[in-house]
C-alpha cells in the first residue's frame, strides 16, 4: 500500500511536466511568414515585331483561252509545259460556215459597188442632159419649160439614189470587214509571254466562245512564268500601320535558306468574315523563274504601331478557361486584372485591359494564386 501511494504522486508529476513541454514546443513554433512572388513592371512601347505567316505562291496573270468564234481544231501547236511568247500562234481552227458568211459578204461587197457605180454613171448623164437643156432654154421657144424641169428632178433623184447606194456600199464594207475579223479568231494566239499548264483539247475538237457550242471547253490555260502573286492572309489585328511598298521577305520549302523578297503591293482593305483576315498581295518577280505557281511559302509579316501599348512577359498571361488574365500585385495583395492579348514580341506579348504603365504583374501567372492572397514581392532581375 506504502508503495502504491508512492506512485501517483510520480505519475502526476510525469503529466504535469510533459504537459509543460507539449506547451513548451508549440509556443516555440516560427509563426507563418507571407510568400514572396517575383514581379516585374508593365511596359509601354511601340510594337516592332515579325510575325511568320502562312503564305500562296499565285500566277500573276492566268486565264483558260476560248475560242472567239464557233469551230473545229485544225492544230493545236502547243502542249502542257510550252512556253509562248506574246501573239504566238497555238491553235488554227476551221468553220466552214464561217468561209461561207465571208463569200456572201464579199458578193454583197461588190454588187453594192457595181449598184453605185451604175447609179453615178447614170446621174452624170442626167445631169450632163440637164445642163445642156438649161443652156438651150436660153433661147425663147427651143425648149419647153415642163421638158427641162423633167430633166431637173431625174438629176435630183439620181442625186439621192448614189448617196443611198453610198450608205449600202459603206454598210456591205463594215460587214465584210467585220466577217474577215471573225476569220482572224481562227487562229489562238497566247495573249501575253508565260506556259501552257493545261491543254483541253486535240485536233477535231469543237470548241466556241461562251454561251455557244463548246464554250465549256477552253482550248489551253496558260500563266506567268517571271512574276507572281504572293498572297498574304493577315489577321486583322496586323494589318495596321504596314504601307504599300514595304519588303517583306518570305521562304519556300523547295530551296531551304534561300530568302527571298518582294514588296506589298496590293491591299485589299476588306476582312473575311470567316478567317477574319485581310489578304495581302506582294508582287514577286521572278526572272529565272525559280518559284512555281501553287507553292505555299511563310512570310515575315512586319507588325508595326504607330502608337505605345503595354506589354508583358508571356508567361505573365493565365487562362482559366474563361478568362485570360495577369495577377497584379497592389498594396501586397494580389488581384486578377482581365486582358486581351495582342502581338508576341520576343519574351513580351502585348496586353489590353486595365493595366498601367509601371503596375507590378507576376511573372509567372496561375489560377492558384486567388485574389486577396497577400504576397511579398521581389522583382524579378531585368532580362
Amino acid at each position: 500500500m506504502r508503495s502504491a501511494a508512492l506512485l501517483v504522486p510520480v505519475t502526476i508529476a510525469l503529466v504535469c511536466t510533459s504537459c509543460r513541454q507539449d506547451t513548451g514546443s508549440t509556443a516555440s513554433a516560427a509563426p507563418q511568414t507571407t510568400p514572396q512572388l517575383e514581379v516585374t513592371a508593365v511596359k509601354s512601347e511601340r510594337l516592332n515585331a515579325t510575325e511568320r505567316l502562312p503564305a500562296e505562291l499565285l500566277p500573276y496573270e492566268r486565264v483558260d483561252i476560248f475560242a472567239k468564234e464557233t469551230g473545229f481544231v485544225r492544230s493545236i501547236t502547243v502542249d502542257r509545259g510550252s512556253k509562248v511568247k506574246q501573239g504566238e500562234l497555238m491553235a488554227e481552227l476551221e468553220a466552214p460556215e464561217l468561209v461561207a458568211r465571208q463569200a456572201q459578204a464579199n458578193a454583197a461587197y461588190e454588187g453594192a459597188e457595181s449598184q453605185l457605180a451604175a447609179g453615178q454613171a447614170k446621174l452624170a448623164a442626167d445631169q450632163a442632159t440637164y445642163q445642156h437643156m438649161s443652156s438651150a432654154a436660153k433661147v425663147p421657144g427651143v425648149v419647153a419649160a415642163n421638158d427641162l424641169d423633167i430633166t431637173q428632178r431625174t438629176a435630183q433623184s439620181d442625186e439621192a439614189n448614189v448617196a443611198a447606194l453610198q450608205k449600202t456600199v459603206q454598210a456591205a464594207q463594215e460587214n465584210l470587214r467585220a466577217v474577215t475579223q471573225l476569220q482572224s479568231y481562227l487562229k489562238i494566239t497566247a495573249p501575253f509571254d508565260g506556259q501552257v499548264t493545261t491543254r483541253y483539247v486535240h485536233p477535231g475538237a469543237l470548241v466556241g466562245p461562251a454561251g455557244g457550242p463548246g464554250a465549256s471547253t477552253p482550248i489551253v490555260q496558260i500563266q506567268t512564268l517571271t512574276r507572281h502573286r504572293l498572297v498574304v492572309p493577315v489577321p486583322e489585328t496586323e494589318v495596321a500601320g504596314i504601307p504599300e511598298g514595304t519588303e517583306v521577305n518570305f521562304t519556300v520549302p523547295s530551296y531551304p535558306g534561300r530568302i527571298f523578297k518582294a514588296p506589298i503591293a496590293r491591299i485589299s482593305h476588306a476582312v473575311d468574315n470567316k478567317t477574319r483576315t485581310m489578304p495581302v498581295e506582294l508582287d514577286v518577280r521572278d526572272p529565272r523563274a525559280e518559284l512555281a505557281p501553287g507553292m505555299f511559302c511563310e512570310a515575315s509579316w512586319p507588325v508595326r504601331r504607330d502608337y505605345s501599348t503595354l506589354f508583358v512577359p508571356a508567361s505573365a498571361v493565365a487562362n482559366d478557361l474563361e478568362r485570360a488574365f495577369v495577377i497584379r500585385v497592389d498594396n501586397n495583395r494580389v488581384e486578377w486584372v482581365d486582358v486581351k492579348t495582342g502581338v508576341k514580341s520576343g519574351n513580351l506579348i502585348e496586353v489590353f485591359g486595365n493595366l498601367k504603365e509601371g503596375d507590378q504583374v507576376a511573372v509567372r501567372g496561375t489560377d492558384q494564386l486567388r485574389p486577396g492572397t497577400a504576397v511579398s514581392p521581389k522583382l524579378a532581375p531585368a532580362s
